[in-house]
This record gives C-alpha cells, structure tokens and sequence, in this order.
C-alpha cells in the first residue's frame, strides 16, 4: 500500500531544487524541516515555523543530529504569520494539519489560522511552484479542516493554480492531502 505521507515529498521534489527557498508551515519533529534543508542544500534556505517551543527543540535537534546544512531558521510564530518573516517567493512549502506527535493533542491546527496559512502560503509561491497540505480526518477539527479547504481550493482559479487531491477512497478516516502547484 502507498504511504500517501511520503508520496508528498515525491511531488516536492519536482518542484525543489538546490538553492531554492522552501517552508514548513508545521514543523513539528522536523521531519519536513529535515528533508527540505536536505533537498535546497547549503545555498537554500528554509524558514520552518511552530507554536510549540518543544517542536523547535525537536526540529533543531533532529537537524543537528543529522548533519543538515545550517540553512534553516526555526521561527516560534503561528503558520498565518508566515510573511511577516518569509521575505521573497519560495519554491516549495509543506503543512502537517493537526498536533505535535508526541506532544498534547489538545493543542491542534485550527481552521481560523490554517486557512489564512494556507491562503498566504499559496500568495508565497513563486512559478512552477508547489505546496501540499496533508489532513487529519481522523478527529473533528481535522476533518473541519480538510473540508474547509477543500471549498476554498475548489473556487481557485485553475488557470493560474492545479489542485490536486490525494486520498484513499475506500478509507475516508485515513490521512490524506492536497497538492497545489502553480503554473
């Protein structure tokens, strides 16, 4: 079976590149923070952001321990402030919806923040761009969430944004998430 979780980063890859600029809007453990820093190499940058202080301790550990190049910074702000620090276009920027794994589940990506995320982080592509934003149906406000953008992506003008949806059909609880790329 596709782990629908690693399909993204092949979808990234077509889009990223040594040198680029990229984003994690959801930094968590820093896996995402880890596997960008890794693809845009030492002339890249990738700005990653988190509200939880334990997801930036977690994120620079797993970079150091990895030997990433030290082209990332780790921003303690909400994912809708993601402009006010980014200060160009980024080539590529990922969202994992929902909690810190590990962490206090109570505290969760919410559909007031997330969507004005998702809309700046879209207005931070540059051309032939990327973003994917994986969803959580499993709990009730990741399933608000996955819907919620969903009516947002569907009103997109496809002749300037493609929204792709990716999910396994005959699991409706199971994680899946949105691809948007621009032309």
């Amino acid at each position: 079976m596709i782990d629908l979780l690693s399909l993204h980063k092949q979808f990234i890859l077509t889009h990223l590149h040594e040198g680029d600029t990229a984003a994690d809007f959801t930094m968590g453990n820093g896996h995402d923070t880890l596997f960008l820093s890794e693809t845009v190499g030492p002339s890249g940058h990738v700005f990653a952001f988190d509200i939880q202080q334990a997801a930036l301790d977690s994120t620079e550990a797993r970079l150091k321990e990895a030997g990433a190049p030290e082209n990332w910074t780790l921003i303690r702000a909400s994912h809708h402030l993601a402009a006010d620090y980014i200060g160009g276009k980024i080539r590529a920027g990922m969202f994992n919806l929902g909690w810190l794994p590990g962490g206090d589940k109570s505290i969760t990506t919410l559909r007031e923040t997330t969507l004005p995320a998702v809309e700046g982080a879209i207005g931070l592509l540059d051309r032939d761009s990327c973003l994917t934003v994986a969803v959580y149906p499993g709990h009730a406000e990741g399933d608000a969430e996955g819907k919620l953008l969903e009516e947002y992506f569907s009103g997109l003008s496809r002749h300037r944004i493609c929204v792709t949806k990716i999910c396994i059909v005959n699991s409706p609880s199971s994680p899946y998430f949105f691809l948007i790329e621009t032309k």
